[in-house]
């Protein structure tokens, strides 16, 4: 038995009808990510009203957890409905009378429906309103009430965000670890003691029960313990006692019958971590261990239950846990949900995470992308991601690339140098990268669409668009006619060999709307929704820098790149490369060139891989900088300088501070 459906309407920042919401769920794992107040742990406390949890921590309604739509009063209703599917026969029976029956594959297959809700300011009497909680089965709500005795077969197993997994695992009255060993089939199992007859040869035999009794035993014979409780006895409670209604003190290690003692018992006991190769005690182990022992726990007892709904629910599992140990407890979730318990059942496990690291472990059809209190499943036929593409994304979509779950924006660019320059071009041009929560996403030379289709809908009519721009920077890759020659790929006096023996293209190459319709192509691989591909004006993202009016700094930035080694061994100065790289950039300005041949002297360093582009954006950027303080240029004014593509592509992923300006760039 798994969640199958889930919906939620009037729950905090979900609405109703079309504004509540409807999530498709599948067995195993499920990660639900997304920026802050999206609405992930909104959906974990609505679970939590519904099934309630093992650590019996109630979870109660106020009035602030009613949805209020904007200038409307607060409603007064909330509903969540869970449906459950793949019933085992153990589960047919035990819900038999709430059961609803629907047709598929030709067979009537029965199903679970649990409504939950809650109305606010009913009337117990005249003068005292309060909030009626009610739970009904039915696909309408329209069964049987179903009693808290069957409730607590549905009961989740929760670890909450923040977790104090030391207290948890601690002695104490009502200790989380007492309460999952109580439910363990191993801790019921063992013969009883028996005074009479002594301790059976192999003490591992006894139950609990029969060694708290046996533990009994022993206390009472204990001469200390017996002097104490004799003296007890007779010098204090006999002179406390009335006639005829004598006082006697007796020492136990529990009180109570069956199952009682039997949680006395165990909440003696607490866990902890050890080294077993350890001679001497360890030290105290940290929080991010604790954590994973208590998580252990957890999964012990849902592992190894005969009945009963296998739910596990996690609030950042990151927490206390360093990058390594998130990849190690992922890959274990991963492999406990693949497992099947005695009964035939598998766990399900739903999880919400702020962490990358966790993201990327994670396959891409077990997260939903939870965005402005929406849930954007990226399973296999809900994005416009195909098998391969899939395939493709589950061996490369590591933690630098998983970012782009939790950005209000996204730029997907094809090179290191994009990524070391496009914070500061967007700071320079009034569009802060990281004031409006955008990430850059480095894919190299392959893989751009199949990252953009991550936020494209298969059905946009029935899920709605993801309400998260994504901006695609390529290439157009043609360079200008005069660029190979200056390159050195043909002599100055010599033709172009044919298209079809060469793998660089010139615009020559390209008769009438050719190079347009190339520019379109490309831009088409990924648009649509808000996804859209900004291709650069005429070559590549360098070039372009050179072209639009910055080749000057791109001068500069190149030479200091070629001269990197030097300057770093202190063979060479900043301030003496730099004086060089004036003297020369006159020099290659004295010449005359065209716009195109001098952008393209500028770039031909770069563009033979005599320089390295990375270190060259990063001498560009601390140039930019300081050229920007020096010179004091508004937003407009750069603007200006840099090629329009990437202007564009920046606004598109920042249209949160064109809104918050009144609209304006």
């Amino acid at each position: 038995m798994f969640i199958a459906e889930l919906r939620i309407e009037n729950f905090r920042l979900f609405g109703e009808g079309d504004k509540g919401l409807f999530l498709k769920l599948t067995p195993g794992l499920t990660a639900l990510v997304g920026e802050n107040d999206s609405g992930k742990t909104t959906i974990i406390d609505a679970l939590r009203l519904v099934l309630g949890t093992r650590d019996q921590e109630g979870y109660r309604v106020d009035d602030a957890d009613f949805h209020q739509p904007n200038n409307e009063d607060r409603r007064t209703e909330i509903r969540i409905t869970c449906k459950f599917e793949a019933l085992t026969l153990t589960d047919t029976a035990a819900f038999a009378e709430y059961l609803t029956y629907e047709a598929r594959d030709g067979k009537k297959n029965p199903v679970l429906y649990v409504n939950w809700k809650a109305v606010a300011n009913a009337r117990a009497s005249a003068h005292r309103r309060y909030t009626m909680i009610e739970v009904k089965s039915g696909k309408n709500a329209d069964g049987p009430q179903l009693e808290q005795a069957i409730r607590l077969l549905l009961c989740a197993a929760y670890l909450r965000p923040l977790r104090d997994a030391e207290r948890a695992m601690s002695a104490g009255r009502g200790s989380r670890l007492s309460q999952i060993l109580q439910y363990t089939k191993e801790v019921q199992e063992g013969t009883d003691f028996d005074p009479q007859a002594g301790p059976p040869n192999d003490l591992s035999t006894l139950s609990v029960l029969g060694i708290g009794d046996f533990a009994n035993t022993l206390l009472g014979a204990h001469p200390g313990l017996r002097a104490a409780k004799n003296r007890l006895n007779t010098d204090y409670l006999s002179n406390l006692a009335f006639a005829g209604k004598a006082l006697e003190g007796q020492m136990s290690v529990s009180a109570g019958e069956g199952e009682t003692r039997r949680r006395q018992l165990l909440e003696k006991l607490e866990l902890e971590l050890r080294d077993p190769d350890a001679k001497n005690l360890p030290p105290n182990r940290g929080l991010g261990s604790n954590n994973l022992l208590f998580m252990a726990c957890e999964l012990l007892l849902l592992g190894s239950e005969s009945d009963g709904f296998p739910l596990l629910i996690i609030e950042e599992p990151e927490a206390h846990l360093h990058p390594q140990r998130q990849l190690r407890l992922m890959q274990f979730l991963q492999r406990q949900v693949e497992a099947k318990r005695t009964d035939g059942q598998s766990i399900q496990i739903l999880l919400t995470t702020h962490s990358p690291n966790l993201a990327s472990a994670i396959k891409l059809d077990n997260i939903v992308l939870m965005q402005r209190g929406k849930a954007f499943p990226l399973s296999p036929g809900r994005t416009m991601l195909d098998a391969g593409d899939y395939a493709f994304l589950e061996r490369f979509l590591d933690v630098t690339k998983a970012n782009l779950f939790f950005a209000r924006g996204v730029l997907i660019v094809e090179g290191d140098a994009e990524n070391i320059l496009l914070p500061t071009i967007s700071r320079l041009i009034g569009r802060d990268l990281t004031e409006n929560g955008v990430s850059i996403v480095n894919v190299g030379t392959v893989g751009l669409r199949r990252y953009a289709r991550i936020y494209q809908r298969n059905d946009a009519t029935a899920d709605g668009t993801i309400d998260v721009p994504v901006a695609c920077i390529a290439d157009l890759d043609v360079m200008p006619d005069c660029a190979p020659v200056i390159l050195g790929k043909v002599a100055a006096d010599q033709a172009f060999p044919t298209a079809n023996t060469r793998r660089w293209r010139a615009v020559s190459d390209f008769a009438g709307n050719a190079l347009a319709d190339r520019r379109e192509q490309i831009r088409t691989r990924a648009a649509g929704q808000k996804v859209e591909t900004f291709v650069s004006d005429r070559w590549t993202f360098e070039y372009d820098l050179a072209r639009s009016g910055l080749s000057k700094e791109m001068w500069l930035a190149v030479q200091l790149a070629l001269a990197d080694n030097k300057i770093v061994n202190g063979t060479k100065t900043r301030f003496g490369v730099t004086r060089d790289a004036l003297k020369s950039w006159k020099d290659l300005v004295a010449q005359n060139h065209t716009d195109d041949e001098l952008a393209a002297h500028v770039y031909a360093t770069l563009a033979n891989k005599d320089a390295s582009k990375p270190i060259a954006a990063q001498y560009l950027a601390r140039i930019l900088e300081l050229d920007g303080k020096n010179r004091q240029r508004t937003a407009a004014q750069w603007r200006s300088k840099f090629p329009t593509y990437l202007v564009s592509a920046i606004e598109h992923v920042t249209v949160q501070a064109a809104q918050g300006n009144g609209g304006r760039p």
